[in-house]
């Protein structure tokens, strides 16, 4: 099968006539529109200049938490117990005493949507031991997804020397946050609260309750950073995310994410070339114990285009040409791809949803008297 372009690494727009919306008039220091489906840049201001991400930070503590619970080191019901260390931060806070005990999803929740910065001291402790190792994993990962213009001091944001990303980085570990669906349960949550009621959350980012389809994901302010957010939205199979730093101002940080939301979501539409294992045909298969073999998707792979060509796109399956046991599960057998204007531009790979072993002449004769048996 010739090589194509993975709709999961792509891509050049192609052939992409006016916009629908002009640019967005975004008022900070650095800005960024992405694609979570596909990666790709759809708008920028300053996207690499490093600048203080305030709480944005917590994306990658948030990042590094959800980590930990895939790999089963930890789970949402885990009890953790708060330290002085963490009683002692400032800023924005749920109040935590010293030895207080508070599981990992209640603390989840206190800095998803109240911005705890002694929640993540508390989760921070917890998974590495210290603070200070804890940042060394975030720097770690920070490094390991590309993100050059990077480097964290603390987990929660505070003004500190040294401590600096990108809107690009932010919007990069963003992405990879939102791998994770669990964490929409808590960056979708407009009020809640802690102890049995009898602490009141309400959520710092108030797109949530204001902006249709927004999933979340963190704001972020201090005296050094100003105002900032990463601001996520979803419409359809097109989810966003908009992160902006150094807004003068609240209401200039959420007026300029809902520009740049506005501007993707009028501009540009994403078509879905495959759910990951979700089963999209069957092929026949020669000299295998079974005549069929189911194939799903690879990946989830999207093809983005403008929204003014999405008449103009077409998507077809196509199958390897002789596909014979054995055969392996995982095996690539086909593709599903999109195609604007006769080119492709993406392309999502069919995989064996199954082993399928190779006929012999000991299973022929054996399904022969199988049949012959059941007349």
């Amino acid at each position: 099968m010739k090589k194509i372009i993975s709709a999961l690494t792509v891509l050049a727009l192609i052939a992409l006539s006016m916009p629908v919306l002009a640019d967005p008039a975004v008022d900070a220091k650095a800005a960024i529109l992405m694609d979570f489906g596909t990666g790709t840049v759809l708008w920028e201001l300053n996207p690499d200049e490093p600048l203080p991400p305030a709480s944005v930070t917590k994306v990658m503590t948030m990042l590094l938490t959800m980590e930990a619970i895939d790999r089963g080191e930890i789970g949402y019901d885990t009890v953790v117990t708060a330290s002085e260390r963490a009683k002692s931060m400032g800023g924005s806070t749920i109040f935590l005493d010293a030895g207080e005990q508070m599981t990992v999803d209640d603390l989840l929740k206190g800095i998803a949507v109240a911005s705890g910065n002694d929640a993540c001291v508390a989760v921070a402790e917890h998974l590495a031991g210290s603070v200070e190792a804890f940042v060394e994993r975030m720097n770690q990962r920070a490094a390991e997804l590309g993100m050059n213009n990077t480097h964290f001091v603390n987990c929660n944001g505070l003004d500190a020397e040294g401590h600096y990303s990108s809107a690009r980085d932010i919007a990069i570990m963003s992405r990879e946050l939102m791998r994770h669906p669990d964490i929409f349960r808590y960056t979708t949550i407009w009020m809640d609260s802690l102890r049995g009621g009898a602490f009141q959350l309400a959520n710092t980012n108030k797109l949530i309750r204001f902006y249709d389809g927004a999933t979340g994901l963190k704001t972020g302010s201090t005296d050094g950073a100003l105002c900032c957010v990463s601001a996520t939205a979803r419409r359809d199979d097109l989810h966003l995310i908009a992160v902006v730093l150094g807004s003068p101002d609240s209401k200039s940080r959420f007026a300029s994410a809902r520009e740049l939301l506005d501007y993707g979501f009028a501009n540009y539409r994403n078509v879905r070339l495959g759910e990951k294992d979700k089963t999209v045909t069957s092929a026949p298969v020669k000299k295998g114990l079974k005549d069929q073999v189911t194939l799903v998707s690879a990946d989830d792979a999207f093809a983005l285009i403008s929204a003014d060509r999405v008449n103009a796109v077409k998507t077809e399956t196509r199958l390897e040409p002789d596909i014979s046991a054995p055969i392996k599960k995982g095996d690539s057998l086909g593709e599903v791809v999109t195609t604007l204007d006769g080119e492709v531009i993406a392309s999502c790979r069919l995989i064996a949803a199954e082993n399928i072993g190779r006929r012999t002449v000991f299973s022929y004769f054996k399904s022969l008297m199988e049949e012959f048996m059941s007349v």
